[in-house]
């Protein structure tokens, strides 16, 4: 049976500078609040690392800091994809990496910003995303942070970050969310939407997931997947359209490792989540790379199980 084609997402949501909405992680949001009502009495510590899986919520909070900090989000200084700098200080929000010139570009807007007894928020969205240039630089900085100064660092992985930088940090460690508190941002953001509970724990804790599942169409491509792949009559063209659907939004490529795990297919999981990395890093054909796992998936499926 042909896949279906989705239909384009009816559903927006707010980036994380816009959103007001954090469920979760309450106890990260009073260690902070404690350190910072009692920083007058206790020298707070400058530099808060928010690690934890994509999506969960950490650059969300990030923001509601700064704000509750700050009270002007326009003030921030803000070091993301969407600010990134090219060799001579032109906006180059393209690649995947946060170059040198825009930390340090920065560092020098901070340090002719005019102090008016506030305190300075800069947030870094992501860590992960910095060049090796750009996470020495930021490095020299807080070696010696100035005086008033909140870093607000945003981290996916803790074994992408420099130790250095690590170790002048309180890393907050963020937990992923439950199902009850996916639900409950679902029913904010989607409230016409009908969930499943497979969607749900496909998500793994991720709201970002479910966001990116629900806009790129990438929940019901999986149910198609499940559904051709259980189906002993599907062919390779089969194989190949829903391929096809998946390639164009390397965003949605996981459900592929979530089919894997659906059937418990543990033996071809490492060949396959390289194969979704080599598509990305190797600039392969995806549709090809996709056939491929697909493939893969299916011959497994129809080998005979030993007794």
């Amino acid at each position: 049976m042909a896949p279906r084609k989705s239909a384009k997402s009816p559903y927006s949501f707010p980036n994380p500078i816009d959103n007001d909405l954090l469920v979760g992680h309450t106890d990260v949001w009073n260690n902070f609040m404690n350190a910072w009502h009692a920083r007058d009495t206790h020298p707070m510590h400058p530099v808060w690392m928010l690690t934890g899986p994509r999506g969960i919520g950490k650059a969300t909070l990030a923001y509601k800091i700064a704000k509750n900090v700050y009270g002007n989000v326009g003030d921030f200084f803000i070091i993301d994809l969407a600010h990134n700098l090219d060799g001579d200080g032109n906006p180059y929000p393209k690649g995947k990496s946060i170059s040198v010139k825009t930390v340090t570009t920065m560092i020098e807007r901070m340090q002719l910003s005019a102090m008016s007894g506030g305190w300075r928020v800069i947030i870094i969205d992501s860590v992960d995303e910095l060049t090796l240039s750009a996470s020495n630089a930021l490095l020299k900085m807080l070696e010696e942070p100035p005086a008033h100064t909140l870093f607000l660092l945003v981290v996916h992985k803790l074994a992408n970050v420099l130790p250095t930088i690590r170790s002048r940090a309180r890393v907050e460690k963020m937990r992923p969310l439950t199902i009850s508190q996916l639900r409950e941002l679902c029913a904010h953001f989607m409230g016409d939407a009908e969930i499943s509970t497979e969607t749900l724990r496909l998500a793994n804790g991720s709201f970002g997931k479910i966001a990116n599942l629900k806009t790129l169409g990438g929940d019901e491509i999986y149910e198609d997947i499940i559904e051709t792949l259980e189906n002993p009559h599907s062919t390779a063209s089969d194989l190949m359209t829903i391929a096809k659907q998946i390639a164009p939004d390397p965003a949605i490529y996981g459900i592929l490792l979530d089919a894997i795990a659906h059937f418990g297919l543990a033996e071809i999981y490492p060949a396959a989540t390289h194969a979704i990395t080599d598509i990305e890093r190797l600039h392969l054909e995806p549709e090809i790379g996709i056939f491929k796992i697909l493939n893969d998936i299916k011959k497994c499926l129809q080998t005979p199980t030993a007794i």
